[in-house]
């Protein structure tokens, strides 16, 4: 080759050393462009001259000259030879499939390492593990590897196939050309060698005489080797039969032969005579050192199965606010108890239906278990719609102890219901008309049926007979109810819109009157309506304003619109489009300014920003924080008589305010049995503990309440399936019924051996494998 028809690429740029892979970029750019003589200048640069496929089967030439880094030519392709003009670094030809790679100089670790074609022509001696793990497909020809002087330690290690030659020329250690420890492993391929070696591994290898085919093919080649490295004159002096030594794979058969040392024999002349009694260990330890079974039971497991059935909670229970035992419910179905499944939510929350089936955005479904495997969840609005005809349960007889409820809404009927099934007095003074809050007020009639929450309203007030309507109270009201009840729950939602401070705001609609008004179907908007604020109240604004006549409806947030679920999707139905970012400036009388200069016609203008409690009634034992009551974990207030729940204390979801009235209630029922509260949480299961593989991912939805209860995985609740029990391979596992009817799964040690199938198979993640205690 001459020089001027090399292309070079430098490894420098500026000054500055280029990354490994933008030279890898350059190279092979440089190849689809059509060059087939590349000169590189390595910096430390790795993987030069590897997976050059882009020329096909032309030949590509690579000359390097520097200092390459490590694994030079690795997947080499069979039309690439590649020269380096000097040492070379680590995984020289790493995984070479064909190319030619020859070092005018030392290579360091791993030369030819899991080479599979190709060859290699060291002009010096290698590092350590050279030629290991090889191997030879036998539709090509085997790979080879040529060293001018010696290899290092563990040379060939797990060689499988393949030609390996070591000239002991000038090697680096002069008598050892095979470093410590070679072919440890190796079973398939050759080594020639040429020189003295300390030992090889004999339980692999056995030397071999050299017949003439092997001396025809090593000097034929040979001398294709010296002339790659520049070093013809040294033919002679190798050429010298009678030092030339010949290393082959024993047969397996022929390993099989060998003897081999039994466990007895080593038990007593190794193990008992160095780790027994007079031995290392003898004085340290009575323990018992006599040979333990390969399978060990009992003690000796290293692991044991763990039944830990209800020990965590579901992931659908888990995510929900208000505490529901979904998974329970799905259990009772799939054991023929529909009507127990239905009943047992009301001691959870007093509106199933309305909530659970028709206003709820269902987080137990968005935390399902099955949602990882993008299976379908169990449908809970069918079986929270279904809960419409739950049975009252059956009230205990009172206590004496009387609770005020100031606010009629989801929270503070929540707290109240869970007092009275608690066997205390519950009475509810609230400032509307009906009693509900937004359920029966704000929230449009489009999103829950009016009969629907009308019927739970009715059994709400079964429970709760004492309800005073329009009590708008004072904080000398709020103190007469301190001196007149033991406890007070403040549940006032929060009525208060937040208004922007722009020019202009006189003309704003608060979107909670526009929402009332609308209910009654009294509301009157123009033909445009501008929206401010694009959450699921504003969404439900645009519904409403569109069933009331609006054409044009634009929703504008400051940011990504917060809005999803089904009050997103009613708003889009209606038409209404999603501004954002933006921000007003000024509402006038031809639309809504926003600060960009740009004016959005309008007829009518509502605000949908948000809303505050109103909270003046409150007496001064009581702290706020940014207009919000400030509660510890059971939603009592700095006064210790003053609990507060739902949007007074935080805005969130209704589920949110339920949970928050169930759990004051619970808190307030262990104050009047002169307990403290305690707050008993149990984990959630985790996620990679339950197994999907059971379920038909072609499930898309579900007919019934029964299909629904056959697809839930039970998570972290046993679904007595009996897999355990099956998958035994010791036959360990056995249910046993208790005396409260109930069963467990008990675990017999003498049979078990610490496997783990059963909690490798258990669908629900009950079986948990822990480590065994240590022995004393």
């Amino acid at each position: 080759m001459k020089k001027e028809e090399f292309y070079r690429i430098s490894g420098m740029e500026n000054g500055h050393r280029i990354e490994s892979r933008i030279l890898e970029e350059r190279i092979q750019k440089a190849v689809a462009d059509g060059y087939r003589y590349i000169e590189v200048e390595a910096f430390g640069q790795h993987g030069i001259g590897g997976r050059l496929w882009r020329a096909g089967e032309e030949k590509v030439y690579v000359r390097i000259i520097g200092s390459p880094g490590q694994r030079v030519g690795s997947m080499g392709f069979p039309n690439t030879r590649i020269e380096i003009m000097g040492p070379a670094s680590d995984d020289t030809g790493w995984l070479n499939a064909g190319a030619e790679i020859i070092v005018h100089g030392h290579a360091t670790n791993g030369t030819a390492n899991a080479m599979a074609q190709g060859k290699i022509y060291i002009a010096g001696s290698i590092g350590a593990r050279g030629m290991t793990m090889t191997k030879h497909n036998p539709r090509f020809a085997p790979p080879e590897l040529w060293v001018l002087g010696g290899a290092g330690d563990y040379f060939a290690e797990f060689m499988a196939g393949g030609v390996a030659v070591i000239c002991g020329y000038q090697p680096q250690n002069p008598e050892n050309v095979l470093g410590y420890r070679p072919c440890v492993g190796m079973v398939g391929g050759k080594i020639f060698f040429r020189g003295p070696h300390k030992g090889y591994s004999h339980a692999d290898v056995k030397l071999e005489p050299l017949t003439d085919a092997d001396w025809d093919w090593l000097t034929e080649n040979l001398q294709v080797f010296l002339a790659a490295i520049g070093r013809t004159e040294l033919f002679g002096t190798l050429a010298d039969r009678t030092r030339w030594q010949l290393l082959v794979a024993r047969s397996p058969q022929e390993k099989r032969t060998q003897a081999k040392r039994s466990m007895r024999d080593f038990n007593q002349e190794v193990w008992v005579r160095e780790l027994g009694r007079g031995g290392l260990l003898g004085d340290l330890t009575y323990l018992d050192l006599s040979p333990i079974p390969v399978i060990t039971t009992g003690d000796l497991r290293r692991f044991v199965p763990v039944w830990e059935n209800r020990r965590y909670l579901a992931p659908c229970e888990a995510s929900c606010p208000t505490g529901i035992p979904v998974q329970e419910r799905w259990r009772l179905i799939r054991e023929g108890r529909v009507d127990e499944a239905v009943d047992l939510v009301l001691a959870y929350t007093p509106f199933p239906a309305t909530v659970c089936g028709y206003l709820c955005p269902n987080l137990c479904m968005q935390g399902c278990t099955r949602q990882l495997a993008k299976l379908v969840p169990p449908d809970i609005k069918r079986l929270g719609k279904a809960s419409l005809k739950a049975r009252l349960p059956e009230l205990p007889p009172l206590s004496g102890r009387r609770v005020a409820i100031v606010g009629g809404g989801p929270a503070g009927i929540s707290a109240a219901w869970q007092l009275r099934q608690r066997g205390h007095e519950a009475v509810i003074y609230d400032m509307q008309e009906r009693l509900g809050g937004k359920l029966s007020a704000v929230i449009p009639k489009s999103r829950i049926p009016e009969e629907v929450l009308n019927a739970e309203l009715e059994r709400v007030e079964k429970v709760i007979p004492r309800v005073y309507l329009q009590q708008r109270l004072s904080r000398a009201d709020l103190e007469q109810l301190k001196a007149d009840y033991d406890y007070v729950v403040v549940a006032v939602g929060a009525q208060k819109p937040r208004l922007l401070p722009v020019e202009g705001k006189e003309r704003i609609i608060p979107a909670a009157d526009f929402l009332r008004e609308s209910k009654q179907d009294r509301a009157r908007v123009g033909k445009r309506v501008v929206v401010i604020g694009a959450g699921n109240v504003g969404c439900d604004v645009a519904a409403e304003a569109h069933r009331m006549g609006a054409e044009d409806i634009t929703l504008i947030h400051y940011r990504r619109p917060p809005a999803f679920g089904e009050e997103k999707k009613a708003a889009e139905a209606a038409g209404a489009k999603f501004l954002w970012p933006h921000s007003v400036r000024a509402v006038t009388e031809k639309g809504v300014e926003l600060t960009t200069g740009e004016v959005l016609p309008a007829d009518t203008v509502i605000m949908a920003t948000g809303h505050e409690p109103e909270l003046d009634f409150l007496p001064e034992s009581v702290s706020t924080r940014g207009g919000f009551i400030t509660v510890n974990e059971f939603y009592q207030t700095t006064d210790p008589q003053l609990f507060a729940v739902g949007d007074a204390v935080k805005l969130g979801f209704l589920t949110d305010a339920i949970g928050a009235g169930r759990k004051a209630a619970q808190a307030i029922d262990a104050l009047l049995r002169g307990r403290q509260p305690q707050e008993t949480v149990r984990p959630k299961i985790d996620y990679s503990r339950i197994k999907l593989a059971y379920f038909d991912p072609r499930v898309s939805g579900f007919s019934d309440l029964e299909r629904c209860a056959a697809e839930c995985a039970s998570c972290g609740t046993c679904r007595d399936c009996g897999i355990c029990v099956s998958v035994c391979p010791q036959a360990a596992i056995s249910r046993k019924e208790n005396e409260s009817g109930g069963f467990e799964m008990v675990v017999d040690p003498n049979r078990c051996i610490g496997c783990g199938f059963c909690a490798g198979a258990c669908p629900c993640g009950i079986w948990n494998l822990v480590e065994n205690e240590p022995l004393e």
